[in-house]
């Protein structure tokens, strides 16, 4: 994230969090009123943790994600914090005689798991174990299941808080809460109170980044964050907070509270607060981050010191007496030491760069604002009732399928096609939701498979349609259509067959399509074996609708498809090539021209740069032999990246600081060399550009293509597994 562009409402918001925390365990007001100190930390005190939790939720919890590493990472550095702090605390847990409890080993697991081993670090293993709980719910079931089941351990937890006093009434619930008290003093912990706060941050995260200006269709679980303006999140923060606060002083006057940690309103107003503080944004200040977590772990340490200094002092009755200036103290102390600790800490160690991804090779970049302005720009043009089917097969073109899919999914995109099982399985574990469509072939003894992953298979045949239904399993399925591919497809001729399929019990036909074979090409004879390919398709489907049938969602478009032909009809559009940026071909023409940039860009570093005599050979077969004094780059890339071999002895060039320079020799496996004798200036460490995203003449994707006799689409979708991506 760019710095300047950061949360800082966050960052901020953590300072106020955390002296409220402070504000907990020192009463502030209390030498003042009773009635005031409560308000001020039995209820507006109570929002800190759920904001610290949900914070944190914010920043981790995702329906995206590649794999686990995210979570366990923040699981083991919470530990480490956590190990730590226990240790600091040794001192005063020998002071208080914690080690002489009865039952010292069951009570020490107790604590470490449940409570903490001094009363504040229970926010600790809470922050692990929901962190946990919270992750696995909404990679596995999604937004609202996850916050339906948190919910559920919120009211349970909830009961056993500040509505005991009813629980406690009820015979069969009191021994329920006795066996949890056994195990754990609070039900404010990692089970019942923290799991639903980190959804809440993770779903604020999602809704963060969706963008639903997309197309109309796109409006689901991102309209209420994207159509909310910062005034509904303030006036839905006064409403609940309003209410969280009558509920607490009904509570407190009727003394039902056990504990007073978890109201019913709190997570509400919680949530309304973060979606305020989230709109502020600006500079962010790292070393905050740390102060506050410091702050947290440090205040009873510092409370500890003061009333020791105020004993040796002899000025009880100013610093603890007092409670305004025992609490100022104490903050003050806290702050202080949290804050130059933090500072230290970060220009030591904490500002130290990390590289998250290896860009001293090889590297493929992607501009995403490019990706999202394609989607705008094709989705203005299509039909109204028509949808975009991202084609995101082969890696997404070779642009990385997690890269391209997830941002698509949070752009609105809820329609990809792929071309095997394993991509569309891929796209599942990666959260992507909405139809996915497979384009090729699945052996039929993988419907359980379909099914468990929602799915969406095409039928290759009438055959193949028999086979899949005998396996006994509904399985979601487009009927595709040969119109004159002639590769996948039942004929056109065969109405009557597709009507079984429709009558076929474990098959749920939720589509049908065909794929045209010529409609790139604008030739009077390519147009006109297109416009064959397209009656055959719409009659293919009328007499279907005459005969009772009832039609589900059509499609025929592809990029060219679309781009030729705008005028047809249909429910979605399979946009392949296109949404990348780029056309097949450089000299491709299209009716429909549309403001489209390229997506991906392929970069290397040049590692060395040497001299050449006049005669001397550069690669294998000797192939370029250098006819002057000669300058040579060094690129660390090759064909096993999937940079064309074809490209060598100067049929491919790269451009340098704005300059091109021609490939010389053989394009190796792993490395390739550049003649740098005219550039000015070339340097290791320079980045060479390869495959250029800015519509550059000397290498955009469809040139390159065209000097190896190929295709941008069999160009990209060969990029390297071994070249990281990034985004730009």
């Amino acid at each position: 994230m760019n710095k300047k562009n950061g949360y800082v409402g966050i960052d901020c918001a953590r300072v106020v969090a955390a002296l409220l925390i402070c504000a907990i365990h020192t009463s502030p007001l209390s030498s003042l009123s009773e009635q005031s100190n409560f308000i001020m930390t039995r209820v507006i005190g109570r929002l800190a943790v759920p904001f610290f939790f949900i914070t944190s939720g914010f920043f981790l919890i995702s329906r995206y994600a590649r794999n686990d590493k995210k979570l366990w990472n923040f699981v083991k550095k919470t530990a480490t914090i956590y190990l730590a702090a226990i240790v600091f605390y040794i001192p005063i847990m020998i002071y208080n005689h914690y080690f002489a409890m009865d039952n010292l080993m069951f009570n020490i697991i107790k604590d470490i798991v449940w409570d903490g081993t001094m009363y504040h670090l229970w926010y600790l293993p809470a922050s692990m174990s929901g962190a946990v709980i919270a992750w696995y719910l909404v990679r596995r079931i999604g937004y609202k299941k996850a916050i339906a089941i948190t919910a559920v351990l919120y009211l349970i937890g909830l009961f056993g808080d500040s509505y005991y006093g009813i629980a406690e009434s009820v015979l069969g619930l009191q021994k329920i809460y006795a066996l949890i008290f056994e195990v754990s003093d609070y039900t404010r912990n990692g089970l019942f109170f923290a799991p639903i706060f980190f959804v809440f941050g993770g779903m604020i995260a999602d809704l963060q980044h969706c963008h639903n200006n997309v197309y109309d269709s796109s409006m689901t679980k991102s309209t209420y964050w994207q159509g909310s303006s910062l005034r509904k999140c303030i006036v839905g923060f006064v409403f609940s907070f309003l209410a969280l606060f009558a509920e607490a002083m009904t509570l407190f006057h009727y003394d039902l509270q056990r504990h007073d940690s978890m109201y019913l309103f709190l997570p509400v107003c919680t949530f309304f607060l973060f979606g305020i503080i989230v709109h502020w944004r600006g500079n962010c200040t790292t070393w905050l981050r740390t102060a506050t977590m410091l702050c947290y772990i440090l205040h009873p340490m510092m409370i500890v010191m003061i009333r020791f200094v105020a004993r040796l002092t002899r000025t009880q009755a100013i610093l603890v007496d007092n409670s305004v200036v025992h609490y100022v103290s104490v903050c003050i102390v806290s702050c202080g030491v949290a804050g130059i600790t933090a500072f230290v800490w970060n220009r030591f160690y904490g500002n130290k760069k990390v590289c998250r991804f290896d860009t001293n090779r090889a590297w493929i970049e992607l501009n995403i604002n490019h990706l999202e302005h394609n989607v705008q720009t094709l989705c203005r043009e299509m039909a109204p009732n028509s949808e975009l089917m991202a084609v995101v097969k082969a890696q997404g073109y070779g642009h990385g399928l997690f890269e391209i899919a997830v941002p698509l999914n949070k752009m609105g995109i809820k329609a990809f096609a792929v071309a095997t099982i394993e991509e569309g399985i891929c796209l599942r574990t990666y959260g992507v939701c909405g139809e996915i469509l497979i384009l090729g072939y699945t052996h039929v003894n993988r419907a359980r498979e379909l099914k468990k992953y929602n799915l969406t298979q095409t039928l290759i045949d009438f055959e193949y349609a028999k086979e899949l239904d005998k396996q006994n399993i509904l399985v979601k399925v487009h009927i595709k259509v040969d119109t004159g591919m002639h590769r996948l497809g039942m004929s056109s001729n065969e109405v009557q067959k597709a009507k079984k399929i429709f009558g076929m019990r474990h098959l749920n036909v939720c589509g049908i399509y065909t794929h045209l074979a010529c409609a790139d090409s604008l030739l009077p004879e390519a147009m006109a074996d297109t416009e064959k390919q397209i009656d055959k398709f719409y009659h293919f489907i009328d007499t279907l609708e005459e005969s009772g049938i009832s039609i589900p969602k059509i499609h025929l478009q592809s990029s060219y498809g679309f781009l030729n032909y705008p005028q047809l009809q249909g429910d979605y559009v399979r946009m392949g090539i296109a949404l990348y940026g780029i056309l097949s071909t450089q000299d491709s023409d299209t009716i429909l021209k549309l403001d489209l940039l390229p997506v991906l860009s392929l970069k290397a570093r040049v590692v060395l740069v040497r001299t050449v005599r006049k005669g001397e050979s550069v690669g294998y077969d000797r192939a370029f032999i250098a006819q002057r004094n000669s300058r040579i780059a060094i690129l660390p890339i090759g064909y096993a990246d999937g940079y064309p071999r074809s490209l060598s002895c100067g049929r491919g060039r790269v451009l340098i600081n704005g300059q091109s320079a021609p490939i010389v020799g053989r394009v190796c496996m792993d490395q390739l060399a550049v003649d740098v004798t005219d550039l000015d200036s070339v340097s290791v460490g320079d980045v060479a550009i390869l495959i250029d995203a800015n519509n550059s003449k000397v290498c955009s994707a469809p040139k390159v293509a065209q000097c190896t006799g190929s295709i941008s689409n069999e160009l990209l979708s060969r990029m390297g597994t071994r070249l990281p991506i990034i985004e730009c």
